[in-house]
């Protein structure tokens, strides 16, 4: 099931390798340690200062990403700047595995950025204590937008974040795998789980040595959150508790067995290798895995790392209808603000630009995913990559079938992705039975959430 992006990850926590926990329990420690006094500079207030002499604000943006999304996003900057002259923006970027501890040091010694590139998980975690903007007072037309992904950056606090890309749960054929074994590729809008298991079996005894039909599911809790759904069950609660019972991971995991025993997906050691692979070094990417799970906003990377065309897939069901596998519109990012920025106005300003302006459409692009913005969306098509507008193609085919969007992640989420990960391998090696590795990760979930 979808894959993290690999080389990106309040609890406030990385996601990534395990050689990262020790930083990421670093990063906890120090956002529970400071999360008083987050509490207590936010209640007193942003409030805006007198522009300088000459009328001119400097804002200060803060994203995470690579040297593509840093030129794109400069780009969108210089396009605001040509309209907004008296107002400067300052970009502040770095990777994902050191975003979220700076952005915690920075939050809790009351020096935020004014604007902030904001994920799902830790979205609850800044609202909650204070750290976010509520952008509905200010005038950002979110009239184009998704209605689920634009409800995801909702909370008691308000709208604290903004959509700035959709993507959605997909699973990517490598149709060249498929065409080397001699195997059809499936009907994604007829499948079921003993179709996906059935036919990656059969594309792994077709195909040499150490190339598998599927990469295994079980990295990340987005893959967990797909099965959950499509069994009446739910990551999370709306009041933010566990929506699944140890039995019901114990089921996701021994279809994961299953698949190993009958060499669909890799072997254990296998997938402990690959979870540690950069996105190019994938199964996918270099011919090792027939069909793997990942966010539809990968596809680009992963084409250009194979050297040749995927295909994108709906999730298989429990019935074989489309409309039962369950997927939703995520957001792929937010764009947040701090709660004591000092220019809230020209803050709103510039992500209404990025929300709503066809000139930032056309330097972003589908960098961040699929525009959620229709207007934008279809403005800038022309421009898109083949890749993009397969993913474009795939995101508005859906549409029709999606489920309910889920909850979202509560406070301590952060926490939740590492725990999968790790008894997933347990289960993989035998060392724990699924049985008791559900209750043991159902356990630790409840206290990183509590």
């Amino acid at each position: 099931m979808p894959a993290q992006p690999k080389g990106e990850a309040v609890a406030l926590a990385t996601t990534g390798a395990p050689r990262r926990t020790k930083r990421r329990l670093r990063a906890s420690a120090l956002v529970a340690a400071t999360a008083a006094a987050v509490l207590a500079l936010t209640a007193c207030g942003g409030g805006s200062e007198a522009k300088s002499a000459d009328g001119k604000v400097e804002l200060r943006f803060a994203w995470w990403g690579g040297d593509k999304r840093a030129q794109v996003t400069q780009a969108a900057i210089a396009a605001f700047e040509a309209e907004n002259p008296n107002i400067k923006i300052k970009p502040e970027y770095g990777d994902w595995s050191g975003y979220w501890d700076k952005l915690a040091t920075q939050v809790a010694a009351n020096d935020a950025p004014d604007i902030i590139q904001m994920d799902e998980k830790y979205i609850t975690e800044y609202s909650t204590r204070g750290a976010l903007l509520d952008l509905s007072k200010y005038k950002i037309d979110t009239s184009k937008l998704d209605a689920a992904a634009l409800d995801a950056g909702k909370s008691e606090k308000g709208l604290t974040g903004i959509a700035a890309g959709i993507n959605a749960a997909t699973i990517l054929a490598n149709p060249a795998v498929f065409q080397a074994a001699g195997v059809a590729l499936p009907d994604d809008k007829t499948w079921t789980w003993e179709d996906f298991e059935r036919i990656s079996a059969e594309v792994t005894a077709k195909s040499p040595k150490g190339t598998y039909g599927a990469a295994a599911y079980g990295t990340d809790e987005a893959s967990l959150g797909v099965w959950l759904r499509q069994n009446g069950k739910s990551l999370y609660t709306e009041d933010g508790k566990l929506g699944f019972e140890p039995s019901d991971i114990a089921q996701w995991w021994s279809f994961l067995k299953e698949l190993s025993e009958k060499k669909a997906v890799p072997s254990a050691s296998e997938v402990v290798e690959a979870e540690a692979a950069p996105l190019d070094q994938s199964g996918l990417a270099t011919g090792k895995n027939g069909l793997a799970f990942w966010w539809s906003n990968q596809l680009p990377a992963l084409e250009k790392a194979a050297g040749g065309e995927l295909q994108i897939l709906r999730f298989p069901s429990k019935t074989g209808k489309a409309a039962d596998a369950k997927l939703w519109y995520k957001a792929s990012q937010f764009w947040s603000a701090s709660s004591r920025t000092k220019h809230p106005e020209e803050t709103a300003k510039f992500i209404d630009f990025l929300t709503n302006n066809v000139k930032a459409g056309e330097a972003l692009l589908a960098d961040r995913g699929v525009y959620p913005n229709s207007d934008v969306r279809e403005a800038i098509a022309p421009k898109l990559a083949k890749a993009d507008v397969k993913v474009v193609s795939f995101i508005d085919q859906i549409k029709g079938e999606l489920g309910d969007a889920p909850a979202a992640p509560p406070k301590g989420a952060g926490a939740i992705q590492e725990i999968v990960k790790r008894y997933t391998s347990e289960v993989l090696f035998n060392r724990l039975s699924t049985d008791e590795a559900g209750k043991k990760a159902v356990d630790e979930m409840k206290s990183a959430i509590s």
